[in-house]
């Protein structure tokens, strides 16, 4: 996932990033840092820095773009990166397209916060005077006068790239006058209908086996209501229920009375055999 923010001083770039950072583990650029720590790891373009930096100069864009360049190069930018301050102006945007269009990758999101300027500089005007008057030092970078003349850079040199990645179709933009978790809601549900973020593993797990479920459930219901159907009808037609039951019961008398009836002639048969068994012992026995 790669990623820039853009938004005036004070929209809550840095706090965004910091929370990107922790969500998806990627790792934060910094053009300050990465131009101090290539100058303290003493690398080609670092030494260049270098030379230009002690003499008071700006570090001209393709020199920034070089350390953009190695920085990203290393294992802990493999699973992406937001970049913070960089790019600035258009010439800064198109010399970073060149340089993701060389390594074969490409941006997947330019996240705008969009804020009120009148509503900041209220913001920090209440800041400094609660400041003041609990006795506590100001800083010199964190005043009206001071954000006044930043928000006029950021319109100058940097507003320009909002129209830039917009016709590129990379750009999204949020109200960054919300809450701190709401703008951050807010971005996650952008990356995700831009696809640079995947649902979580478990999310698409629990929604394949909600159908399962709710299968299961069906077939459960479809048997309970198996008997309740027989229950309807006999409750629907008692005449039926109870004519049946009566035939029910003759056809059981028939029965048994057939079987006592056999029993009985089995018994007279013996009977005649025994008496007629008599007889003829009499009969031999007088003569």
């Amino acid at each position: 996932m790669r990623i820039i923010l853009l938004g005036p001083p004070g929209s809550g770039k840095g706090t965004q990033a910091q929370l990107l950072v922790q969500r998806y583990g990627i790792v934060q650029l910094s053009t300050g840092e990465m131009l101090r720590a290539a100058v303290a790891a003493g690398t080609p373009v670092g030494l260049k820095a270098k030379e230009i930096m002690a003499s008071g100069g700006l570090v001209p864009d393709e020199i920034v773009v070089g350390i953009i360049s190695d920085r990203i190069d290393q294992p802990d930018a493999k699973n992406g990166f937001i970049l913070d301050g960089f790019p600035r102006t258009v010439p800064q945007a198109e010399a970073l397209d060149e340089l993701l269009k060389h390594k074969h990758l490409k941006l997947d999101a330019v996240i705008e916060l969009r804020v009120n300027e009148s509503a900041l500089l209220n913001r920090v005007e209440t800041r400094v005077a609660q400041m003041r008057e609990r006795g506590e030092e100001v800083r010199v970078d964190d005043t009206p006068e001071v954000l006044t003349k930043r928000l006029a850079s950021y319109r100058s040199q940097t507003e320009p790239l909002i129209h830039y990645y917009s016709e590129r179709r990379k750009l999204s933009t949020i109200d960054g006058m919300m809450a701190i978790d709401e703008v951050t809601r807010a971005i996650h549900r952008q990356l995700l209908a831009l696809g640079a973020v995947a649902p979580k593993t478990h999310a698409r797990s629990a929604a394949k086996a909600a159908p399962a479920k709710k299968a299961k459930a069906g077939k459960k219901a479809k048997a309970a209501v198996k008997p309740a159907k027989t229950t309807k009808k006999a409750a629907k037609s008692p005449k039926k229920a109870a004519k049946k039951a009566v035939k029910g019961t003759r056809k059981a008398t028939k029965k048994t009375a057939k079987k006592a009836a056999k029993r009985t002639a089995k018994k007279a048969v013996k009977k005649g055999a025994k008496k007629a068994a008599k007889k003829v012992t009499k009969k031999r026995a007088k003569r």
